[in-house]
């Protein structure tokens, strides 16, 4: 009888019990089904396979293997049947081509301080659906100015969980840390992946131009830690008009007198002066400069091609905007061309275009340095008054500095303009992918090999669509886009970081699962 009480009293607790674990075990198995947040695809191994595999080794038909994050097998199609694939999943993208996740080195965020004009969360949404899965900021446009350690602190805490593919730093070179070895050093030991300097007035307070003693100064630290200076190569000079010249300001043609190529040449031409340091044996060898958004195909390009021919450690890059554009073709009045270096005419354009064929610009990168459309000017048209981009301080025209490329679409752009001159898929990898990551110290992306983390972008290179208020677009203004309006070829259908499938079929993962990328001094 006290044994049957007993049972009657527990009934309660041992229901309780048994609720709670129901729910805990549906609760796994819910988890299971749905998989990892930070992924659309509930597989941590599977193989992805297609007729088109960007590798080193060139285009193949073939799988790739990916676990844990990592590229563990990469096989010919003849090869396929050898491979022991029972119980893994396999996703065949038939045509589509399979390339390495681009590795953008030169985009501004604006976070922490200026989100309102883009922010980590859309910048990077928009990124991981452009094919793109890893950025490295740009120390400028966030409030403050990443240019030591406690600063950098604030972009990793305004980063944490809210990135949605890989980020890495660019720290600052300024002029009161250049001439400061342990300023310089504790930057670096912090983890930026190295050191950006302008020549010419950045247009933001607290990120003031360098000379030419300042970079040679920074490039000896820099030695040490085998990093990059990337540099904005302008210097001011007098241009061809003043501001209170009679050019009418709504034309595009007025802004580029502002801006002439010599202004591009005198800056390299300086710079060129301490590169020499970086040479096999000399005081900074282990240092390396690389120039930013090259306009200028003649003669400052000449002076690089002589530079590396010396052996100086140099490095170039130009824009997509350079390629797709030219002086001739902007409409009056239209200042979402406005950017600098600015666009130049359609001769230097085709330059531009000889240049990237044959491996004298190095590689590409979007300078995704967006604004609000308000400080466009977009329905006044003057290109002398407009924003450039960088802030929303008071500064002459002269001293803005801003791109106008978005991260979502520099893949379709390349290659859409590209194919008349016979770009490969091979030369968009190398472009966007291998020598950007090699630049900035990330030897574990850039390429679809063994070992490497499974950052893959797949996409349909003849696949057309047109770039209207209709398309999905995740960066913060599309608006302030040159690019609205163009009908552009290569739509991406997957884009993958470590293993997850962070955008698929116009759909985002739910997680912001992108890691941060700290360097360390080996």
């Amino acid at each position: 009888m006290e044994r049957s009480l007993l049972l009657w009293r527990l009934l309660p607790l041992l229901a309780l019990i048994a609720s709670f674990l129901f729910v805990f075990f549906a609760s796994r198995s819910f988890q299971a089904t749905q998989g990892n947040k930070c992924s659309l695809l509930p597989h941590d191994h599977y193989w992805l396979s297609s007729k088109r595999i960007v590798t080193p080794d060139g285009l193949i038909s073939g799988s790739v293997e990916v676990d844990g994050g990592i590229i563990v097998s990469v096989v010919k199609e003849a090869d396929w049947d050898k491979k022991q694939r029972s119980r893994v999943k396999v996703i065949d993208f038939g045509e589509a081509v399979l390339m390495p996740g681009l590795v953008d080195v030169h985009a501004h965020l604006d976070d922490p301080g200026r989100s309102e004009w883009e922010g980590f969360p859309s910048g990077t949404k928009a990124a991981a659906a452009g094919g793109i899965t890893t950025l490295v900021d740009m120390p400028l446009n966030s409030c403050p100015s990443t240019v030591s350690p406690e600063t950098l602190k604030l972009k990793i805490e305004a980063a944490e969980k809210r990135i949605h593919v890989d980020v890495g730093f660019w720290g600052g070179l300024v002029p009161d840390n250049a001439l400061n070895s342990s300023a310089l050093t504790s930057l670096l030991d912090a983890g930026v992946l190295g050191l950006k300097s302008f020549m010419c007035p950045s247009g933001i307070n607290d990120f003031p131009m360098t000379n030419i003693t300042h970079i040679k100064e920074g490039l000896s630290v820099l030695a040490k830690y085998r990093r990059p200076l990337l540099v904005h190569a302008e210097v001011e000079i007098d241009s061809e008009i003043e501001d209170s010249s009679d050019n009418d300001p709504r034309s595009y043609l007025t802004y580029l007198k502002t801006r002439p190529t010599s202004w591009e040449e005198g800056a390299i031409r300086n710079l060129l002066s301490v590169t020499e340091d970086t040479r096999i044996g000399a005081s900074a060898e282990g240092a390396h400069v690389h120039i930013v958004h090259l306009s200028d195909a003649t003669s400052s390009l000449d002076l690089i091609k002589e530079a590396k021919g010396k052996g100086d450690s140099v490095t170039v890059e130009t824009c997509p905007h350079y390629l797709a554009f030219s002086a001739e073709e902007i409409p009056e009045g239209d200042t979402r061309f406005k950017c600098s270096p600015p666009i130049r005419d359609a001769a230097n354009r085709e330059k531009l275009w000889e240049a990237m064929m044959e491996g004298d610009i190095d590689m590409l990168s979007s300078d995704h340095s967006p604004t609000k459309p308000e400080l466009k000017l977009l329905s006044d048209g003057n290109f002398l008054k407009a924003w450039g981009g960088v802030s929303s301080l008071q500064v002459r025209y002269k001293s803005l500095t801003v791109s106008m490329c978005q991260v979502q679409f520099v893949l379709p752009v390349t290659w859409s303009y590209g194919k008349k001159y016979g770009v490969t898929l091979e030369q968009i990898a190398s472009w966007w992918s291998d020598r950007p990551s090699k630049l900035a110290g990330l030897h574990s992306k850039g390429a679809i090999v063994v070992g490497k983390h499974a950052d893959i972008v797949v996409w349909e290179p003849e696949v057309e669509f047109d770039l209207d208020e209709e398309h999905p677009i995740h960066f913060k203004h599309p608006s302030i886009s040159a690019f609205l309006g163009r009908r552009l070829s290569g739509k991406v259908v997957s884009t993958f970081v470590r293993g997850n499938l962070v955008f698929g079929e116009g759909k985002h993962a739910s997680d912001a699962c992108g890691s941060l990328l700290l360097a360390s001094r080996d």
